[in-house]
Formats: structure tokens, C-alpha cells, sequence
């Protein structure tokens, strides 16, 4: 018998799903690691379910040292884990070699830490909700717009939220008519950033200073997602975010203190990936919390945060992030509909500045999951 069956059902069970198939794997582990440390177990029954990125789901250990980075090493999923998956009557059920598949009885909530494409953007919420099980965040249609730069810049604006100018270059395009897709990225006047739409982590992204480096990013971004967007710069911006939580029984969404980041030296010119996550990127990086601005500029942001969670449909949570230009006009970034819980992330630091410490964090997500409905809605 697993060591995670149980005899009779006493608490809710709770399936953490981490790892994936993108490119965001290791972030999805580390960010599990931190939840399953924070997780009360006197209140959950925790099952630990990992997926390979091959995409096999197993039944992992939970180990959070692991789980972590260590030494540089990125972790994984444990591919020689017995494989498990979700059956009839929201039951998890294991298959290990030479063995009796048998059943770890039924989820409550799937709490789905899963870092970009097939997990963040709207894939598993759509299995989740065929299966008639309730989970911690935001929809389908929510997710997917949040993972498409594109698109979430398409709301946002029809919301009537400033973004700033940028291109779309999708695959047909540069495959096409390359020569248009620079040309109308001179337009938008160098520096620019060149992304993958469908991404996060800040992995494939580029500063380009010029249009003899744009091939080059671009081929960075499509090695991530075939449509790239490439964005504006916004001329010595102020980067403030703001974390945002559903309300509790049918209450408005609530926002965080803003924060701030700032990158400085080490030949980072943004907030990358290993500025984000990786500890020798921690003395290039200082993130303050609450940031020092009027309270008239943190009432706009704060308020505007709310906007764009509505606006989107978000569910559960989201970290929102803004640019503040020198003139103090609020420009939105983007929306993150499922952030790093990194220790190093600024979402669970925001809600710790505003009152609510991690282990109370992961409590609240999973009390608002419990709650949500299911079935046709």
C-alpha cells in the first residue's frame, strides 16, 4: 500500500501537480517544494503528483530538498516513480510495476503549480474541469489569456488599461515575409524586447539594441513558441507589481502592497531567469516591499491591479506588473496567473508585507478552491 493511502476520508486531500512538459519544469518543481513545506498537514491529506516532461504523471516523493536547486542543479521530476492517474469519481489511482493498480482514494483540490504552456495556460484547468474537480486559480479562458501576451494586452486595453506599443510576429509571418516583420519592429524604435508569447520565467527572452540582433532573439523566442512578441521599451520605468487574491465567500478580489524591482550590474539588463531563481543572481537584484511611492500612485496601481484580474476573469490569484514611466504614467506589463513561490518570488513577499504570511497564503488559495463550483457554470 502507498504511503499515502488512507483508510477512510477525514480531511481534504489535496494533489499538489507539479513539473510539466515546458521549459519552466525546474521553477514548477521549486515552486512545489516551497508549497508542500507550507501545506498544513493537521488540516490536508497532501499527495505529491509530479509530471515528467515527457508528460507521464507519478507519484513523487514530496521531498522539498529534492525538490530544490542545489549547487546550480535545476531539479526534476523523478521519472522512475510509480505512474498515477486520475480515475473515476475524482480518484487517484497508481500503477507500480508487478503490481495491482490501487487507488489513493479521491482529490478534493488539485493545487496546479505548473509554470507555462500544458499547465499554466489553460490545458490542465480544462482536464480538471472535465473531470469535475475543483482546483486553486484561475479557468480555462483566464489561464490561456494570461499565458498569451498577445491576447492579455487585447483585454487589457479593451478594459481601458494603457499598454505599451508592440508587434506580433506569428509563425506564417516570419516564415513568409521576414523582411516585414523587421521592418515593423524598426518602427517601434530600438531597444526593444523580444519574448515568446506563450511563456513565462523570463526564459527566451531578449533586449535587442538593434535590428542586426533581432534575428538572432527572435530565433531565441521561437525556440520557446512559434509566435513572438516584441515589445517597446519604456524609457527608464519604475517596475512595480502587485499580487492579487480572490475574496473569501463571493468577496471582491483583494491587492497587495505594490513592490518593486530593480536590476543592477552583473551584465543584467532586465529581470531574467537567473536574476529570478538562481541564487548568483541574488546581489543584482533588490526587490522592495512595500515600494516607496505616493499613496496616490499606489492607490492607481493597486486599483488597476483589480482591473486587470476582472478583466481577464482571473480566479484565485495573480500577480500583476507594471511599468511607471518618468512622466508617472501606470503602464501594464503583464498578468501572471499562476506565480513563483519561489523563496526568492515577489508574490508570496507581497502578501507577507500586507499581513499574510506563506503558510496562511497556501491556506487561503486552498479554502477559495474548496469553494469554487464545479460541473456546468
Amino acid at each position: 500500500m502507498s504511503e499515502f493511502s488512507r483508510d477512510e476520508k477525514s480531511k481534504p486531500r489535496v494533489a499538489v501537480v507539479f513539473g510539466g512538459r515546458s521549459s519552466e519544469h525546474a521553477i514548477s518543481c521549486v515552486t512545489a517544494a516551497n508549497v508542500l513545506q507550507a501545506i498544513d498537514r493537521d488540516k490536508y491529506d497532501v499527495v505529491p503528483v509530479g509530471i515528467t516532461t515527457s508528460g507521464h504523471w507519478v507519484l513523487e516523493s514530496g521531498d522539498p530538498d529534492r525538490l530544490s536547486i542545489t549547487d546550480g542543479k535545476l531539479p526534476e521530476v523523478d521519472v522512475t516513480a510509480a505512474p498515477v492517474l486520475f480515475g473515476a469519481d475524482r480518484e487517484l489511482v497508481v500503477s507500480e510495476p508487478d503490481q495491482v493498480p490501487s487507488t489513493l482514494g479521491e482529490v478534493d483540490v488539485v493545487f496546479p503549480l505548473l509554470h507555462g504552456p500544458w499547465g499554466e495556460d489553460g490545458t490542465l484547468q480544462g482536464l480538471l474541469e472535465m473531470s469535475d474537480i475543483r482546483y486553486v486559480g484561475s479557468g480555462v479562458l483566464s489561464s490561456a489569456v494570461g499565458m498569451d501576451k498577445h491576447y492579455m494586452k487585447v483585454v487589457f486595453a479593451a478594459a481601458g488599461l494603457e499598454v505599451g506599443p508592440y508587434v506580433v510576429i506569428r509563425d506564417r509571418d516570419w516564415l513568409r515575409d521576414p523582411d516585414a516583420c523587421r521592418a515593423a519592429v524598426v518602427e517601434l524604435g530600438f531597444p526593444v524586447f523580444v519574448k515568446p508569447a506563450r511563456g513565462g520565467s523570463s526564459l527566451g527572452i531578449s533586449k535587442v539594441s538593434s535590428v542586426d540582433e533581432l534575428d538572432a532573439a527572435i530565433a531565441e523566442a521561437r525556440a520557446h513558441d512559434p509566435k513572438v512578441i516584441v515589445e517597446a521599451s519604456v524609457k527608464n520605468p519604475r517596475e512595480i507589481e502587485v499580487g492579487v487574491l480572490g475574496g473569501l465567500n463571493g468577496g471582491l478580489p483583494e491587492a497587495s502592497v505594490c513592490g518593486e524591482i530593480a536590476i543592477s550590474g552583473g551584465g543584467h539588463d532586465f529581470y531574467d531567469f537567473e536574476t529570478k531563481y538562481l541564487p548568483e543572481g541574488e546581489e543584482y537584484t533588490a526587490l522592495s516591499v512595500p515600494a516607496e511611492l505616493p499613496d496616490e500612485v499606489v492607490a492607481e496601481i493597486r486599483a488597476k491591479a483589480l482591473t486587470a484580474f476582472d478583466a481577464i476573469e482571473a480566479e484565485g490569484l495573480a500577480r500583476v506588473d507594471f511599468f511607471l514611466d518618468a512622466d508617472g504614467r501606470v503602464i501594464i506589463n503583464e498578468i501572471n496567473t499562476m506565480p513563483g513561490f519561489t523563496p526568492t518570488s515577489m508574490f508570496p513577499r507581497l502578501w507577507a508585507a500586507s499581513g499574510l504570511d506563506y503558510p496562511a497564503l497556501v491556506d487561503r488559495l486552498l479554502t477559495l478552491a474548496q469553494t469554487r463550483p464545479t460541473g456546468l457554470r
